[in-house]
């Protein structure tokens, strides 16, 4: 019956082994793979006797031109070389790294209002330093985050607020953002007060398409807003605002982004909100992944340029 060797031998097994194998097989000699090796040559001779016995193989015999494999040494000598290259490969020092050398697509995860603000700078920084790399956003937030981590669908994430429950997720934070009022600057040539802002019809944008913080603070003060309708993407606001009389409140940053590409006007809004943090998060097996730690610098330089 054949022997089958199982994970608690292979525990067992000395590396020297298998580079006495090779340095036998190369030389054809246990003296000179001594030598080679700088042990020795009884060394040499116990590891080759611990071999047989673990194979149950003479594995090298005598001859006139020196120490010849059988058929089981010579099958063994390509695979043992290339498991002690790959071992080799994996225990050498990391080499230094290079962004250049990314030429993998980046899977980020952020909700449409970061994507507004940050997604195109963080396209161009990432081009800059690696051509060969591109970047997929997925929309993600504070709620679907860790999943999304966790199941491999994104390599990180920029969200608002606090930290998820993934039991294998990092957060870092790297900085704060408030709000402002979208409006068309024609309808609105001057910021209004708090009864104006009561009274005029708001375009919601949230998560649940129902309410949010807005309608939490105006609560808090025993007053209410107009929501005249809904939306769940931010980019959505400018045909909703243009021309018309109606307000949104939204996170500074996307505010500031819409009101540079569409032309719409932004105003704090008549009313104290707090600021949140803006949080980055990954896998705890990317904390020594070169290319995390490089997409994630280029996340938080990117926000703190805004």
């Amino acid at each position: 019956m054949k022997k089958i060797i199982g994970l608690n031998d292979i525990a067992r097994l000395d590396l020297n082994l298998a580079t006495s194998f090779l340095a036998i097989w190369e030389e054809r000699s246990v003296s000179r793979a001594a030598i080679r090796l700088n042990l020795s040559q009884s060394a040499v001779s116990g590891a080759l006797a611990r071999l047989r016995v673990i194979t149950d193989d003479p594995l090298f015999v005598r001859s006139r031109i020196g120490m010849e494999p059988t058929p089981r040494a010579t099958a063994m000598a390509p695979v043992l070389s290339a498991a002690l290259d790959r071992m080799s490969e994996a225990l050498a020092p990391l080499s230094p790294f290079v962004p250049e050398g990314v030429a993998r697509a980046l899977v980020v995860g952020m909700s449409d209002d970061f994507m507004l603000a940050c997604g195109p700078a963080l396209v161009r920084r990432l081009l800059a330093e690696a051509p060969q790399a591109s970047v997929i956003f997925r929309q993600c937030n504070s709620r679907t985050a860790a999943a999304m981590l966790e199941a491999r669908e994104i390599d990180v994430a920029m969200i608002a607020g606090g930290k998820g429950r993934g039991q294998a997720i990092r957060y870092q934070a790297i900085g704060q953002s408030s709000y402002l009022c979208l409006a068309d600057p024609i309808a609105h040539a001057a910021p209004p007060t708090l009864e104006d802002y009561i009274a005029l019809p708001h375009v919601l944008v949230s998560y649940s398409g129902r309410s949010g913080l807005i309608d939490e603070a105006l609560q808090a003060l025993g007053r209410k807003r107009r929501v005249i309708t809904a939306l769940t993407q931010f980019a959505a606001l400018p045909p909703f605002l243009q021309g018309a009389g109606w307000i949104a409140t939204l996170p500074t940053h996307a505010a500031l982004a819409l009101a540079r590409s569409t032309g719409l006007a932004t105003f704090a809004p008549p009313l104290a909100l707090e600021p949140y943090e803006v949080m980055l998060c990954w896998r705890r097996d990317g904390d020594a992944d070169q290319v995390s730690q490089w997409l994630r610098g280029l996340m938080a330089d990117v926000w703190q340029a805004l």
